[in-house]
């Protein structure tokens, strides 16, 4: 269920309005420079172009900045930028710098326009983000806003990932800051007919199936043989369905892997499966049931062991939370009654849940700009959500800084 929008409360900005639609064609130009940049989680060398775009522009808008290096599994630099204030309220503004897609993608996806649509591999998820934070600092700046003790924005180079090797800092960031506010996109509204934020995300975790056989000659004895690819191939018939029991779990099987060559009957195999996880108990659920199903063999001699590795929190927002997506809900408002969803939950994983982890920061998802087909062919962003976007974030975060926004 989406929840609708909140009654129009005031009118909008009218200066700050005007600066957004003013922005509209930087913004437009920024996400170009940024699409033609591949940035695969493990393109080492497009994800450091990428931190150096956006380290250049953080620099030149008076942050402070740093380049952290992820503690494990990711390759590229973490961009960390800080802004000091006048104010009492400490905010942080996070996205990624990654992608999914393959190197080249750009000759089979390129960047094009067509009508309200401006297409080209991350371009929603997540650069789209990164182009709102860039863009709304910009506006405050030249507004002269300085209502805040802190804002720092983090950029991370694995999100695509799980972030394992930004994670952790997010988490012990987001504990200093009142206010953490999330860049992944919002559905297009060609999907969720009006632009969105998020309040609640799937934790993630790792499923890896292991099969233990035994190798003889394919031609010359593979009745002395344990053929783990079929025991491997029975076993993910006989889970694809387990989670379905299992409350806030979701399991599907996604790789696999058997042999080394034609003429040899595998002694092993293995797979690995994407989990989903929205309630606190639904993993040592998983677990059990898993082991139970597993320990019942097709291929006799035969064992498979499943374990899983626990990767992002889920992110539920508390109240304070849902209160801030109220009062973003009266800003869009503003703009002539435009309307703001409030989606429930999604089963897309983000980082909103390790800055979520700990309670202590009100966090809220989806501030960047409209868009569909994430991590798919055609992925794009609905360029007449550039400046709705730019004014929530501009002043949601004025209000923030005044206090007009309670956070408890």
């Amino acid at each position: 269920m989406l929840l609708a929008a909140a009654p129009a409360s005031a009118a909008a900005d009218a200066a700050l309005l005007a600066a957004s639609r003013r922005a509209e064609p930087e913004v437009i130009r920024s996400l170009e420079e940024m699409v033609q940049i591949e940035s695969g989680t493990l393109q080492l060398e497009g994800v450091t172009r990428m931190a150096d775009f956006a380290a250049q522009r953080l620099q030149a808008l008076g942050g402070k900045v740093e380049r952290l290096q992820a503690t494990r599994g990711g390759r590229g630099p973490i961009v960390k930028a800080s802004f000091e204030g006048s104010g009492q309220r400490r905010v942080m503004l996070i996205a990624h710098l990654d992608t999914v897609y393959q190197p080249g993608i750009l000759a089979s996806q390129p960047l094009r326009r067509e009508g309200n649509r401006l297409y080209g591999p991350g371009i929603a998820d997540d650069k789209g983000g990164i182009a709102v934070i860039l863009h709304t600092l910009a506006l405050l700046r030249e507004a002269g806003w300085r209502d805040y003790q802190r804002i720092t924005v983090l950029l991370n180079p694995d999100e695509e990932i799980g972030s394992i090797g930004s994670g952790e800092l997010i988490a012990s960031l987001a504990d200093e800051h009142d206010v953490v506010l999330s860049f992944e996109p919002s559905p297009a509204k060609a999907v969720a007919k009006d632009e969105a934020l998020l309040l609640a995300a799937a934790g993630t975790a790792t499923a890896q199936m292991e099969v233990k056989g035994r190798a003889p000659h394919a031609g010359a004895a593979p009745q002395l043989g344990r053929n783990a690819l079929i025991e491997l191939s029975h076993q993910l018939l006989q889970t694809r369905d387990i989670a379905t029991g299992i409350p806030g779990a979701q399991l599907n099987w996604t790789t696999a892997k058997a042999g080394e060559v034609r003429n040899q009957i595998p002694e092993s195999a293995s797979a690995i499966g994407d989990v989903r996880l929205t309630a606190g108990d639904a993993a040592a659920k998983l677990q059990a049931a898993l082991n139970e199903k597993v320990s019942q063999p097709l291929v006799p001699d035969t064992k498979t062991t499943v374990t899983l590795e626990i990767g992002r929190p889920p992110f539920v927002a508390g109240e304070a939370s849902r209160a801030l997506a109220r009062h973003a809900q009266s800003i869009y408002a503003e703009l002539d009654g435009r309307r703001l969803m409030l989606i429930p939950g999604t089963g897309g994983g983000t980082d909103a849940g390790y800055a979520s982890r700990s309670g202590k920061a009100v966090v809220l998802e989806a501030f960047g700009l409209a868009g569909y087909g994430y991590h798919a062919k055609d992925e794009y962003i609905e360029i007449d959500s550039i400046v709705p976007r730019l004014y929530l974030a501009s002043r949601l975060l004025m209000d923030i800084g005044s206090g007009r926004v309670p956070l408890r």
